[in-house]
């Protein structure tokens, strides 16, 4: 069974800063509640080829994978692959204007899990969006300046 998490958030802030920030890896920690650090492999900024790796805390497991950009659009839209790590996963951003100096800012987890995971697919799908819902409202309090 696929997992296919969709979120959104409307954010007080133009469409470059928005995406500059959240499209910038190194600023993941700071927004995604279970990432606890990120590495570049190959050295930023992010473009297509890009390679981070990030270690993640999500269900009580500590989670080990790299994403590789494998599409990026100024301002637009960032999707992410797994290269490595527990399950095929790709994540995409998508950024756009709604209004005077607003984003509608778009956060989508899809793969296919393996093994137990793919048992545990409905109940991994339910807990990627409570998190992806937490991250999103938290970048929204970061960058309105709000604190997280």
């Amino acid at each position: 069974m696929a997992v296919d998490v969709v979120s959104e958030v409307v954010i007080d802030r133009p469409v470059a800063e928005v995406a500059g920030y959240a499209g910038d890896p190194s600023n993941a920690p700071a927004w995604y509640v279970n990432i606890r650090s990120v590495e570049w492999l190959t050295p930023p900024p992010p473009r297509v080829g890009s390679r981070v790796a990030f270690v993640a805390q999500f269900l009580g497991r500590r989670l080990a994978y790299t994403y590789e950009i494998v599409e990026l659009v100024a301002g637009e839209r960032l999707v992410m692959r797994t290269a490595e790590g527990p399950f095929p996963m790709e994540t995409t951003y998508r950024w756009e204007a709604v209004g005077a100096g607003r984003t509608r800012m778009t956060l989508r987890n899809r793969g296919e899990p393996s093994g137990f995971a793919a048992v545990a697919a409905p109940m991994l799908a339910a807990a990627m969006g409570r998190a992806n819902r937490k991250d999103v409202a938290r970048l929204k309090a970061l960058l309105e300046g709000r604190g997280a």
